[in-house]
């Protein structure tokens, strides 16, 4: 019995007044984490402007982090608080494979998040086929599939770690396996969606710097005399139609997206409203011989006109969004890069113990910071946040005053 004790437990002077930070930490993750997961779902189910493809990724994380926070947390707590694993052998093995399964999803989901990302921004049409409804339903099978069967073959080798008192895969035991595993999902994966994210920002500059250019345009072709705008301004139409079309498309391809599909029904109008009253102007003028007649010059100008402004909006929405995935791979990198560089650097246990769990209770901080992030740099995750609250409160006011 007490060799069981002393298998299970992770005693040390050095951490006994450590373990207090720790309980605290970690109970504020487990209700940060378990509140704000299930508000994203809830607001994803209950508001129809978040019900998009691309948002379905964004509830997979929410998903896998809940089953983190509210299932696994608790347990990580106990653990600290009485420095001894109380739960059992098989219990053990099924923390540490729903811990492993939990990191692996999210690894998963956030390589799909970039991979969208950037397909949305550059190949819509691609986009359009790999995220279908059908395509998306079968990457999130298939992500669950992936770390279940990439974390199974570890079931022999989840055991309690001293060093950070809690249940995961013994290190050297399931050698090699593990290092190939960890390289897999920590290094090449991540790797690759830092890439993405690298590609999307070169493919928006290049955007960003087309419309600056053809917007330059147009400012330098108001300044020019009368008799020579209708030349210049169509050469300058031209240019920026051209070098701002994939600008638009993907600016119009991301409103579509997020707001339907948007039809310029009222382009032709202005044009013509814009074309008619030149044309009355001109009839009180001079004999059109001498004026040149601006019924072309101003059409092109009001459909340029209109697909600058159709482009500039959408713009502005792919950055925030693109930003936020962003924010969201970093702080998955700042908090699990401390704990995977220690482990490497540290192979034969020699830094202290309060080191080792330190930066295993910043992983914790992973599961409950996204819904934080989605709050602050999105505008409708904010407002669905929002009502969810004041609907609850509203519910909860009613049942006090029964």
């Amino acid at each position: 019995m007490w060799a069981t004790d002393n298998l299970f437990s992770c005693y040390s002077p050095s951490v006994v007044g450590y373990r207090y930070f720790a309980v605290l930490w970690g109970c504020a993750v487990t209700i940060t984490g378990t509140v704000g997961n299930l508000m994203t779902i809830l607001a994803f189910a209950f508001d129809a402007r978040l019900r998009i493809h691309f948002n379905v990724l964004i509830v997979n994380l929410a998903v896998a982090d809940l089953l983190y926070c509210t299932i696994l947390q608790p347990i990580s707590v106990d653990s600290y608080l009485h420095l001894r694993w109380r739960s059992g052998e098989l219990w053990c093995r099924v923390f540490g494979l729903l811990l492993l399964l939990s990191n692996s999803v999210s690894i998963i989901t956030l390589c799909l998040v970039a991979v969208s990302r950037y397909l949305l921004v550059a190949k819509r049409a691609v986009f359009d086929r790999v995220f279908s409804d059908q395509g998306l339903t079968l990457l999130l099978i298939s992500a669950w599939a992936l770390g279940l069967a990439s974390c199974g073959p570890f079931w022999s080798f989840y055991k309690f770690v001293p060093q950070v008192c809690t249940c995961s895969f013994h290190r050297t035991e399931g050698q090699p396996y593990t290092t190939i595993l960890l390289f897999i999902y920590f290094f090449v994966s991540l790797g690759c969606v830092g890439t993405f994210y690298l590609l999307i920002y070169k493919h928006v500059q290049i955007a960003s710097l087309a419309l600056l250019r053809y917007r330059l345009s147009r400012r330098s072709s108001r300044k020019k005399p009368a008799s020579s705008v209708q030349q210049t301004d169509e050469s300058g139409v031209e240019s920026g139609m051209a070098n701002t079309s994939c600008c638009e498309m993907s600016s119009q391809a991301d409103l579509a997206q997020n707001k339907g599909e948007v039809t310029p029904k009222k382009s032709p109008q202005s044009t013509q409203s814009s074309a008619t009253a030149l044309n009355s102007s001109a009839a009180n003028k001079p004999p059109p011989d001498i004026v040149p007649a601006p019924s072309s010059p101003p059409a092109s100008t009001t459909a340029a006109s209109s697909s600058n402004l159709t482009a500039s909006g959408p713009q502005k929405e792919i950055k925030h969004v693109t930003r936020m995935c962003l924010m969201v791979f970093l702080c998955f990198m700042l908090c699990f890069v401390p704990f995977m560089l220690l482990n490497v650097a540290d192979g034969q246990n020699r830094a202290p113990q309060v080191l080792h769990m330190f930066c295993a209770n910043l992983t914790w901080l992973n599961s409950c910071i996204n819904p934080v992030l989605y709050a602050v740099m999105n505008r409708q995750f904010r407002q669905a946040y929002h009502l969810l609250i004041t609907r609850a409160a509203a519910h909860f006011t009613c049942l006090w005053t029964q």
